[in-house]
């Protein structure tokens, strides 16, 4: 079928849901047939969308762009925002309905309806801002449905999240075979394509499909994603990308195994592409401080997830303060070993050892498998509480953050101390700050509660804050001092600089010298 025709079924207020991850997996030429037809004939309108990540890259001609003009687009629920430039903007001008669930629960969300089940039931989530008393993940005036709702079960709290009900899955695959199954064995990650595509059809919807390619014979079993009997409709692109930046990379796929250094190579690659995009955050030597003394926390045999930002850094850092290299890194998206890819490429991972769907990552996450996650941080307050999603009118959006800070025995928050233009150095293995930033970091009241202190006490977490210049831990009675960076005043350069006092501990030490040592 052509794109412009399986654009003509999506009809006025459908809930169309997507299968991407970030900038991998999107059916961009369908979108964009979808947008085409919008723009000529002011149809389809009223759409809403469920999807997972954020269908975006912070240019608004690519991805869901397409398909978020004004008219088109009722209701977004997402766990991310920022790279959607339209819908943000929407969202933020209260011009359509928006929600922001934590990616986790999206997942699951997606498998419970492809049962018919209303919902499901979880403590993910819990005194956070998807609680419905703290707003139930709405993000503006015009979003009014209770999609969450608090229950008890055995004097338990939970909460009961409500599952979508879709009529249209735009979807992407490798290869239609001769019956309509579905292969993707180019694609670097899988997402949830079964439960994406059945979730629809439980509610008797459509289900569209872009592939690269058709075969006239029957695909092994074993690589079917998307049975042939729940597809509608298949559209052909030949000129399919893995992700916005690269064409197709077989150590994502497993197709080629690379030695450790060649595997390093390859990552250096995707950084220079997405410095050529525009999408590589400048590193200084503060961030190179943090990452150091974070990769202290690293235990022999631990499993790890990574957030974006300095926790990227962590891995390159642990070599040079000689912690175990027997670590399993693991990604949201579904993969567990080898080494997280970055930037557009971010979800991918080289040389990993395995590849599943995105609940089943979330089920392990969910079920206590993570060991340690290394997350980042634009607000902490004095009793703990740490806000990634908001700021004013600017929506970000929670993303697996919630799932990992509520499940993972251990917590690393890695963060420089201020932000916007704070500069410094390391002279003689000690820190020397030259300008402070313009943002503190450190506030009374979060704005947002994307992680909760008060249920990371509660549940028994062992948590970190990192900064630059200090090292925080959480306690019952808050945030408490319990390392300083030589060099740094107590007083002066910290104290002074927070609106609240935090905790001191008795036995107050210096950070190891080796994390300020100049690169």
């Amino acid at each position: 079928m052509h794109k412009t025709e399986a654009a003509q079924m999506i009809k006025n207020g459908d809930e169309v849901v997507f299968n991407g991850f970030g900038s991998m997996g999107f059916p961009e030429e369908l979108c964009e047939a979808v947008g085409t037809r919008f723009l000529e004939t002011g149809q389809p309108r009223d759409l809403k969308y469920f999807f997972g990540t954020g269908q975006g890259v912070w240019d608004e001609s690519r991805m869901i762009e397409h398909m978020s003009h004004e008219g088109m687009v009722k209701r977004v629920i997402s766990s991310h925002f920022t790279p959607m430039i339209k819908i943000n903007r929407q969202a933020a001008l209260n011009q359509i309905e928006a929600y922001n669930m934590p990616l986790g629960i999206i997942s699951h969300l997606f498998r419970a309806a492809s049962g018919r089940k209303p919902g499901i039931i979880t403590k993910i989530g819990l005194k956070t801002c998807v609680d419905p008393r703290n707003g139930g993940g709405a993000l503006n005036a015009s979003s009014k449905e209770k999609l969450v709702q608090v229950m008890e079960i055995d004097g338990e709290e939970y909460l009961f999240y409500k599952a979508p009900k879709p009529t249209v899955a735009m979807l992407r695959g490798t290869t239609a075979d001769i019956n309509g199954n579905i292969t993707m064995e180019k694609e670097a990650i899988y997402v949830d394509p079964f439960a994406t595509a059945m979730a629809v059809k439980a509610n008797g919807g459509k289900v569209i499909v872009q592939v690269e390619r058709l075969s006239s014979e029957m695909a092994d079993l074993r690589k079917v994603k998307i049975p042939g009997i729940i597809v509608d409709a298949i559209v052909v692109e030949s000129e399919q990308y893995q992700s916005m930046i690269e064409k197709y990379n077989p150590a994502y796929t497993g197709e080629i195994r690379l030695l450790d250094e060649d595997a390093c190579h390859v990552l250096e690659k995707v950084k220079a592409l997405n410095i050529a995009a525009g999408r590589k955050r400048h590193r200084n030597m503060l961030h190179s401080i943090i990452a150091k003394r974070a990769s202290m926390e690293l235990k022999d045999g631990v499993v790890v997830n990574l957030g974006i930002g300095i926790p990227e850094l962590v891995p390159e850092a642990s070599k040079k303060m000689n912690a175990p290299d027997n670590i399993k890194l693991t990604v949201e998206s579904g993969v567990i070993g080898g080494y997280p890819s970055n930037g557009l490429s971010f979800g991918a991972a080289v040389n990993g050892e395995v590849l599943h769907d995105e609940a089943y990552q979330f089920d392990f996450y969910d079920g206590g498998g993570l060991d340690i996650t290394f997350v980042g941080a634009m607000q902490v307050d004095k009793i703990g509480n740490v806000n990634v999603s908001r700021t004013g009118n600017k929506i970000i959006g929670v993303g697996g953050f919630i799932n990992l800070t509520q499940s993972s025995k251990k917590i690393v928050y890695c963060f420089p101390f201020a932000g916007g233009g704070l500069k410094g150095q390391c002279r003689d293995h000690k820190l020397e700050i030259h300008q402070e930033g313009k943002y503190q970091k450190f506030i009374e009241h979060v704005e947002e509660i994307s992680a909760s202190g008060e249920f990371s006490v509660e549940i028994g977490q062992e948590v970190l804050y990192i900064t630059e210049r200090c090292v925080f831990t959480l306690t019952s009675e808050g945030i408490m001092i319990t390392e300083i960076a030589p060099g740094i005043s107590l007083e002066k350069d910290i104290i002074e600089k927070m609106p609240f006092k935090p905790l001191i501990s008795d036995n107050l030490k210096p950070m190891d010298s080796r994390c300020f040592t100049c690169e």
